[in-house]
């Protein structure tokens, strides 16, 4: 079963039917809210609010143990991580899609592993490639479906939040290679390798990141606007991903 979390923005999936919603408690705690369980294109689906679903969980505050550990044991084997990002790159343009194939973590202070404690073994889990390949290979072909350019490939760069960068920091991640900023791609990946559900970024751009609007200061309304545009684009992705794959059943 393939789940979406849903990133600023994305509070709900459209077309679902057979819906229920699942409260769940996790030995990491509750996660960000009630699981949603449905049917898109009689394909089943889980979707989770990454924030809440009023946006109510700040990206530092996320319990990303709880919101894997439950989409696991809900029967999720595959996860599209849903995010808005600042671009780096001058592509995707506002409002645009990218699915990155690196990522480098810039977070601190967030439980990033299932295995720690006293009674947990030492594990180390391969990291090489964040993004599972045949799951970004999946969501490129969706947005060809729906008619919806996505760029390729990209390295995301994941910091602490809730405060956007400056622009010395934006030029920091830049010489290392970053082409996108987000708040939550980390350790949601990491921890969904550890659970060994393949997992995928879909990564919004939502505005330049600092330094990049000719000098100008990053406008949340501009956010917002970017934003609206952006998740359109997602929803078509989705919905197409979900119709090609009851294609190709069918």
């Amino acid at each position: 079963m393939l789940a979406i979390i849903g990133g600023t923005g994305l509070y709900e999936l459209d077309g679902l039917h057979e819906v229920r919603e699942e409260s769940v408690v996790t030995p990491w705690g509750p996660p960000s809210g009630p699981l949603v369980l449905g049917r898109l294109a009689d394909q089943p689906v889980v979707f989770l609010a990454r924030h809440g679903v009023r946006h109510a969980i700040a990206p530092h505050e996320i319990n990303f143990r709880a919101n894997l550990w439950a989409l696991r044991e809900a029967g999720a084997r595959a996860i599209v991580g849903v995010g808005a990002v600042g671009g780096i790159a001058p592509e995707p343009a506002e409002g645009g899609i990218a699915v990155p194939d690196q990522l480098i973590d810039y977070t601190w202070g967030r439980p990033a592993t299932f295995f720690e404690g006293p009674e947990s073994p030492v594990e180390h889990i391969d990291f090489t490639w964040p993004y599972t390949e045949a799951l970004r290979r999946r969501l490129l072909a969706a947005a060809v479906h729906a008619g919806v350019d996505a760029v390729d490939g990209g390295c995301y760069g994941a910091t602490q939040g809730p405060r956007l960068e400056t622009a010395a920091e934006i030029a920091r991640l830049e010489r290392d290679g970053c082409t996108l900023v987000g708040m939550t791609g980390m350790p949601e990946a990491a921890l969904a390798r550890e659970l060994g559900i393949d997992y995928a970024c879909c990564a919004v751009v939502v505005n330049r990141a600092a330094g990049k609007n000719d000098g100008g200061e990053v406008s949340l309304d501009t956010i917002w606007q970017n934003l609206s545009q952006g998740m359109d684009n997602v929803r078509a992705i989705i919905g197409a991903l979900f119709a090609v794959e009851h294609t190709d059943e069918g």
